[in-house]
């Protein structure tokens, strides 16, 4: 009777490793450029979708290089997913080098563009209502390459939008407890256009709308005459950039440190910002606490 039960046990054990290493093969592999588009496609894709992301947390993708490993990681997969609006400049590149035939997609496709003089601000993310969109492109995406999974996608994208509309309320209700006066700060790149629009908190940035470039003497000058003049109370740090140009504004103006705001990457699991919902909680409740 012990040997028919092993045998039993075995047989059982067997036919779940079997239906598990089934269950993987069966999933879709899905590239994502970086790490808050990475999250997106994980909310929609949930189980039926294998996720790989090329510029992971705490990474800058308007500075990244690519690697040959990163072309592979097109070459196998059936669904590559970037933001486009020229923040990855690298990407177009890489997936001619590639060589394969996975579907790309623009996450942003269909917000309403800002346009700083001859560039277009790729930040389209930090508008919660323009997430919404990503999430909608991203799932007919999806749906497109995986019809069985069709019902699937949507049922997540409803759920996970759903999560979005709740999001876009607190922020607005954060907003609205800061004193109109005070809605106005200095971050280290142009990233927060789309959420200043959406939301009515005013941001000023020595770095124009990608990291790689660097202010002249004259706009620091600027910047710095603003602050004082505008009594602006607060500059921000980012997870991505170099603090230095920050602190030297803050020392030269007297407005105080307000903390780190996430732009361009989450952060890793045990960090503040791990998703993109924690991470415009985390950006909000920073700006607040600066703020009032």
């Amino acid at each position: 009777m012990r040997r028919i039960g092993y045998s039993m046990v075995y047989a059982v054990a067997l036919l779940f490793a079997s239906a598990a290493a089934s269950f993987a093969q069966d999933r879709i592999d899905v590239v994502a450029s970086f790490s808050i588009l990475g999250d997106l496609v994980k909310n929609v894709g949930g189980d039926r979708v294998s996720i790989t992301t090329l510029v992971g947390p705490n990474g800058d993708a308007h500075v990244y290089t690519p690697s040959p490993q990163d072309a592979k990681k097109i070459t196998d997969a059936k669904l590559v997913v970037v933001n486009g609006l020229g923040f990855e400049g690298w990407l177009p590149r890489l997936v001619k080098s590639s060589g394969g035939q996975a579907v790309i997609v623009m996450a942003s496709d269909g917000i309403a563009e800002r346009i700083l003089g001859t560039r277009t601000d790729p930040h389209g993310w930090q508008s919660v209502v323009n997430a919404k969109a990503y999430v909608s492109n991203i799932r007919e995406a999806l749906v497109a390459v995986d019809p069985a999974g069709a019902a699937t996608y949507k049922a997540n994208a409803t759920a996970y939008l759903a999560k979005l509309d709740a999001l876009d309320g607190e922020v607005r209700a954060a907003v609205a407890s800061i004193p109109e006066g005070r809605r106005q700060v200095i971050s280290t790149h142009d990233a927060f256009g789309y959420f200043a629009d959406a939301y009515g908190i005013g941001f000023v940035a020595p770095q124009g709308v990608s990291t790689d470039s660097e202010p002249s003497a004259r706009d620091l000058a600027a910047i710095i005459s603003q602050i004082k003049a505008a009594k602006i109370p607060a500059v921000f740090l980012e997870n991505i950039s170099d603090p230095r140009l920050m602190r030297r504004i803050s020392a030269e103006t007297g407005a105080k440190i307000g903390g780190t705001l996430y732009s361009d990457s989450l952060t890793a699991e045990n960090g503040d910002a791990p998703t993109y919902i924690d991470m415009v909680r985390h950006n909000i409740k920073t700006l607040t606490s600066a703020l009032n």
